[in-house]
């Protein structure tokens, strides 16, 4: 019997669609579709489900659906005495649009969760949230359990329970996707700048969901990542940005740029081990500004003669810049000028991390603390206990700390996403809040000029630098 009379019936397979059509209603599905001779019949992509059916439709092709198996939840409603402010129903009326399918933009503290709640309160479909934490899983779950009064699956941190709505980490999602990837109609990926990993990406492209949402207050990527977003996801719909929500959704805040000083003998070290460092890497042609770069560095460091000492001298003078003496003094002068805000200090690496907690007595949290006991700090934080956290980098995202309103990044890289990631950790608002962010730099170090490219975002126009000494004037 021609399928051309019978129409297409179209299945799932393995984060697969199999789509049984003839030679004519394929090619009206194009690049679409791949014939795979196995099975004698047309595969896509899950994801691209939404996109077949529109083509169906409007050609008015018959369709047997056995690919879907996701509800309709007509009775889930969204308990809260929250208005949406002006921000989240420009979103909503901007994601509309895309088909409710896209990306949104907003900054930490502006909203993100409650609008991806109102998205699934128009859908109601079954939905499933994807996110690169443990920490998030368990926040996620249980602000869904409380906003929805509804029972709460959970896929990853031991958790292996599927329910109508769903949250499951960026790994366990990939790992089940193939069996799972068409019990849900929608799909909200948090932190959705991680989606374009190699492995992460699957998560979204075995999943047949016909609506989507990526979420993120960092969208921009170096590499091909946000085309990426935009296939498997959709296009930016929304983006608001940190000034434009500043003193009303979000507290107002400051930058302040404190430039430090290094003691002669740490300058002098840092000196002489900079330069065996550059003196090796301009006479190999190792150029930084590629991707390879880091990579090449490594294996000569392992094969040349002297490679060891030129390693010694990397991590040396990046040990003095990121925290010498000078910048211990300064942070604690910070510490004990703001006696009663809480305040979240920022390290590039863990070494430093615990050389502050070391020498000024202070909690620290990265990614090797153990899960009882990082929520012990946090939770102490959040009550009052301890005024002063000290990390490395799992808070920069994915964690709630709506307390603090100070942060002091002693060393870091010379990313955007990072910086303005920290910055949001404190803009939450609340009644009289007034955030500030300081940014301790070693001069006279490479320091100075990764500081000048990780603040050329628009979050940092706002432009101070501050000294030790006191006070703080426009930096040119």
């Amino acid at each position: 019997m021609s399928k051309k009379n019978d129409g297409v019936i179209l299945s799932f397979a393995a984060g697969t669609l199999v789509v049984e059509a003839d030679e004519e209603i394929a090619s009206i599905l194009g690049r679409l579709l791949i014939f795979d001779e196995r099975i004698g019949k047309y595969r896509a992509q899950a994801h691209d489900y939404a996109a077949i059916m529109r083509m169906l439709h409007a050609c008015k092709i018959p369709l047997k659906d056995l690919a879907r198996n996701y509800n309709e939840l007509p009775e889930l409603t969204l308990y809260t005495n929250k208005s949406p402010l002006m921000h989240q129903r420009e979103a909503m009326s901007a994601w509309k649009e895309e088909k409710c399918r896209a990306v949104v933009v907003m900054p930490t503290g502006s909203g993100k969760t409650f609008f991806a709640f109102m998205a699934m309160a128009v859908l109601k479909r079954a939905t499933l949230v994807i996110v690169p934490t443990i920490d998030l899983l368990q926040q996620w779950a249980s602000q869904l359990e409380a906003h929805f009064k509804c029972k709460i699956g959970m896929l990853g941190g031991g958790s292996k329970e599927i329910c109508d709505i769903t949250v499951s980490t960026y790994d366990s999602a990939v790992l089940q996707m193939e069996f799972i990837g068409n019990r849900f109609g929608f799909v909200i990926f948090d932190e959705c700048h991680h989606l374009p990993g190699a492995v992460n990406r699957m998560s979204a492209s075995m999943c047949l969901a016909p609506y989507r949402l990526g979420l993120t207050a960092t969208p921009e990527r170096q590499d091909d990542g946000g085309e990426i977003m935009n296939q498997l996801i959709g296009k930016i719909a929304y983006y608001a940005h940190i000034d434009e929500l500043e003193g009303s959704v979000l507290a107002p805040y400051l930058t302040k740029r404190i430039k430090v000083e290094l003691s002669d003998s740490e300058m002098e070290e840092y000196k002489e081990a900079r330069k065996k460092y550059t003196d090796f890497v301009r006479s190999n042609g190792i150029d930084f500004t590629q991707p390879e770069a880091w990579g090449k560095f490594i294996a000569l460091c392992a094969r040349k003669p002297g490679g060891r000492e030129v390693m010694n001298a990397y991590l040396a003078q990046r040990r003095i810049a990121r925290c010498g003496n000078a910048k211990l003094n300064t942070l604690w002068e910070i510490i004990l000028n703001n006696p009663d805000a809480r305040t979240i200090i920022f390290t590039a690496d863990n070494d430093t991390a615990y050389r502050i907690g070391e020498q000024l007595c202070l909690p620290v949290l990265t990614h090797k603390t153990k899960a009882a006991e990082r929520k012990e700090f946090l939770d102490s934080f959040r009550n009052g206990t301890y005024p002063v956290l000290v990390t490395s980098k799992v808070l920069n995202e994915g964690v709630d700390v709506p307390e603090a309103s100070i942060g002091i990044v002693v060393s870091g890289s010379a990313s955007t996403r990072e910086h303005v990631q920290r910055l949001g950790r404190i803009l939450r608002a609340s009644d009289g809040k007034q955030a500030i962010l300081y940014e301790l730099v070693s001069e006279g170090t490479s320091e100075m000029s990764v500081s000048d490219r990780r603040r050329q975002s628009r979050p940092y126009q706002k432009k101070f630098s501050f000294t030790h000494r006191g006070g703080y004037h426009a930096d040119s």
